[in-house]
């Protein structure tokens, strides 16, 4: 008891500290990664002026064309009159130079360069102000409620807001989403044109388990940072809004972080998970023993219930009654409909703990092939209706059906 006690306490006394020296925007959250329960949350939903965090979301649409193709990592971007004009931090391109993708990645985590992330709007936006409109419907998907992004750069605009929750939401998903590229965040130099570029994350080098992952600063916003560290398997992410200098926002941040990783060792953690930051659409794999046809019965203390899917939990006995299941698809292979039924869960949080059905039956309209059901199982019509609706709202499609159990 003494010991959860102290880890709060530890926490209030940081924030109090920081107080001090902070700018009046201050606002902060400390979410472990892989469940999204949040340890930490002061003025989380408070919109701020993101400054250059909205780099983030550039890299996460451009990693998005690279995974649809629609960009190459060798493909050269050309340099407009509009890149070339925009105004420090800059890589200092001139106006009908070309930079490749992966350079303009780099460039975009290292030297939060504006010319580069207007080069990149305009390669994928055709103009940044409708590339702006792109990262604003991106965030609306990924459940960033309370962020409108105006420019590609972070660079001063009234109406471009954002919230440190937000900001937790979109490090997840570029961790969960786009996990085989988000090393790119660890980058700490970057050498273009014979030139050397560091990092302007200096925490990164210092902080042990840090691996990213963004700064940001204007006048208006302060100094913020997203922080991202992983200890003995655990990821915790920090996002602090509004420090008064960047050495004081690093200290803040990596004592955010250490009491993140202390309240998780002594088991202090906020009930409180938001629905945006649990729904993001992937989280890292988790190992599971679904039974085709049936259920599998769970063994499981209470502590690993807290995982996004549970195996279920009912004793089966004889007999039978009638319930009701959200049906996610069906397939001709088991994997696909294990995958089906685990993204379901993790996109609607009032899935998560149902008990998973995979029906395993032989179609008569393909001539006796093996066909798998993914299903979700509710108690109640109207239960398992609403929660098709919110699939459906996550384009996800599925059904409700009535399905005859073991009781």
């Amino acid at each position: 008891m003494f010991r959860l006690l102290a880890a709060l306490f530890i926490v209030s006394g940081t924030f109090c500290a920081f107080l001090s020296t902070a700018s009046g925007k201050y606002a902060s959250i400390v979410i472990e990664a892989k469940s999204a329960r949040v340890l930490h949350s002061i003025n989380a939903r408070t919109k701020n002026y993101p400054a250059s965090l909205t780099k983030m979301m550039t890299v996460f649409i451009t990693f998005d064309a690279l995974k649809n193709k629609s960009l190459r990592f060798d493909q050269k971007l050309p340099v407009s009159r509009i890149a070339q004009s925009r105004s420090p931090s800059r890589l200092g391109l001139r106006r009908g130079q070309t930079i490749t993708v992966e350079n303009a990645i780099n460039a975009l985590v290292t030297k939060s360069a504006n010319d580069v992330a207007t080069v990149i709007a305009e390669a994928i936006g055709g103009t940044e102000r409708k590339f702006a409109k792109i990262m604003t419907k991106r965030a609306r998907a990924l459940g960033m409620k309370n962020t409108t992004f105006k420019n590609a750069s972070g660079l001063p605009n009234r109406r471009q807001l954002s919230t440190a929750e937000d900001m937790a939401i979109l490090a997840r998903a570029l961790l969960y989403m786009h996990g085989d590229l988000y090393h790119y965040f660890a980058r700490q130099t970057f050498t273009f044109e014979g030139r050397r570029h560091r990092s302007h994350n200096k925490l990164m080098s210092r902080y042990k388990g840090m691996d990213g992952i963004k700064t940001g600063y204007t006048r208006a916003s302060g100094f913020n940072l997203v922080a991202s560290a992983q200890r003995s398997g655990v990821r915790v992410i920090a996002v602090v809004f509004g420090g008064k200098t960047s050495q004081s926002r690093d200290r803040h941040t990596a004592r955010l972080l250490n009491r993140g990783f202390t309240a998780l060792d002594a088991g202090v953690v906020s009930a409180k998970t938001t629905k945006a930051l649990a729904s993001t659409n992937r989280h890292p794999k988790r190992k599971q023993t679904l039974t085709r046809g049936t259920f599998q019965k769970s063994n499981h203390r209470a502590k690993n219930r807290a995982a996004a899917i549970h195996r279920p939990s009912r004793t089966l006995r004889s007999g039978y009654f009638r319930g009701w299941a959200i049906q996610v698809g069906a397939y001709t292979r088991y994997a696909p409909a294990r995958r089906a039924v685990t993204r379901a869960a993790k996109a609607v949080p009032s899935l998560i703990g149902k008990e998973v059905q995979i029906v395993r039956q032989r179609s008569k309209m393909r001539h006796g092939l093996k066909i798998y059901k993914a299903r979700l199982l509710v108690r109640t019509k109207s239960k398992a209706r609403n929660s098709c609706r919110a699939l459906k709202r996550r384009k996800i499609d599925c059904m409700v059906v009535q399905v005859k159990l073991k009781s």
